[in-house]
């Protein structure tokens, strides 16, 4: 059992946070357990904390936390914390079907020496806002030393996260960030969670977000530190560097170019469409970029129409561009770099 930490809170969750998919073996059966390559996993862990990278997210939806067993999700959060050794917070994934479950894998995690869970809703039935919170308040309760971060994944878990919700979730002391997919709502639900929690909005969209509320909007989460983190922690840089000085335009610059590489993964630039085939779409984008070794989708996410695929393999050649830009931007001498 690793020695436990003091629980996290908003303040601790800043800068660029990778989200990272659960590392396919290309040889593996589909039919047998073990399917996680654990070396590309410790490989890519240690080259994002390497590159700047803030924090870890995984076992999300392209990170398959749905089609794995739970010796593999095991498996693998043993292998992030045993990699990770502290340097950065590490947010599991322990979204199931039923509380109980959840609770289960949630202190099991913990004990493994995982920070957090980033934690979606039971699936099956579509939840009120009055279960939505009394399943927050049920896992935070059970798991008090655990750090949660809602993920807000309105496709996925068939609920809106309304108003509401957010006003009342953020009373729960184990609730501490969000991953957030969209800013339409942005500034109402900031002033509704008081500071109380850390809302993550997508690498796209953290240029705009800390221009609505520079204190407040100090994080983001990025799918695309896996293509190459050298965008997402310059991007980190370059809105920091802009809070200070007052100049936005090289952050605006670079907000503009990530919008571009993120375009083709989007099917008839549709986000509906693009949840229906997030996993293949995801893991295509990252294998065409090089940097991380995605793997082979597990079933059944597996099937994915081929001119999406194109789309997304855009996305990853795109954004591997945008990242061989940055290394070589951030290699260049100060002197030539103002």
């Amino acid at each position: 059992m690793k020695p436990k930490r003091a629980r996290l809170t908003a303040q601790d969750i800043t800068g660029a946070w990778a989200i990272i998919p659960t590392p396919a073996k290309e040889t593996s059966d589909w039919r047998e357990d073990g399917s996680v390559d654990l070396d590309e996993t410790a490989r890519a862990v240690d080259a994002l904390i390497a590159a700047g990278i803030d924090g870890i997210l995984s076992l999300g939806t392209f990170g398959e936390g749905a089609a794995l067993s739970w010796d593999e999700k095991r498996a693998f959060m043993a292998t992030v914390v045993e990699t990770v050794r502290g340097r950065v917070p590490f947010f599991g994934g322990t979204t199931s079907l039923g509380t109980r479950e959840t609770v289960r894998q949630t202190q099991a995690a913990r004990d493994l020496g995982v920070d957090g869970t980033m934690l979606g809703l039971p699936m099956w039935c579509k939840l009120d806002v009055a279960g939505a919170l009394q399943f927050y308040r049920d896992v935070g309760e059970a798991c008090p030393d655990t750090a949660i971060c809602v993920y807000a994944n309105v496709e996925a878990f068939k609920f809106d996260f309304p108003r509401a919700f957010w006003a009342q979730v953020a009373e729960i002391p184990q609730v501490v960030a969000s991953k957030y997919l969209t800013i339409a709502q942005l500034f109402t639900d900031l002033r509704l969670t008081k500071g109380r929690i850390r809302f993550l909005t997508t690498d796209g969209d953290h240029y705009a977000a800390a221009r609505i509320d520079p204190e407040n909007c100090k994080a983001f989460w990025s799918s695309g530190a896996a293509c190459g983190p050298a965008v997402a922690t310059r991007l980190r840089d370059e809105v920091a560097r802009a809070k200070q000085t007052g100049d936005w335009r090289a952050a605006q610059a670079l907000a503009d170019s990530v919008k571009i590489s993120l375009a083709p993964l989007f099917p008839k630039g549709d986000y509906a469409e693009f949840a229906k085939y997030n996993v293949g779409l995801e893991k295509a984008r990252i294998d065409a970029a090089g940097w991380m070794k995605a793997g082979p989708c597990r079933r059944p996410y597996h099937l994915v129409p081929e001119d999406y695929l194109k789309g997304a393999r855009e996305s990853g050649r795109l954004w591997a561009e945008l990242d061989k830009q940055c290394r070589a931007s951030d290699a260049r001498p100060a002197s030539n770099n103002r």
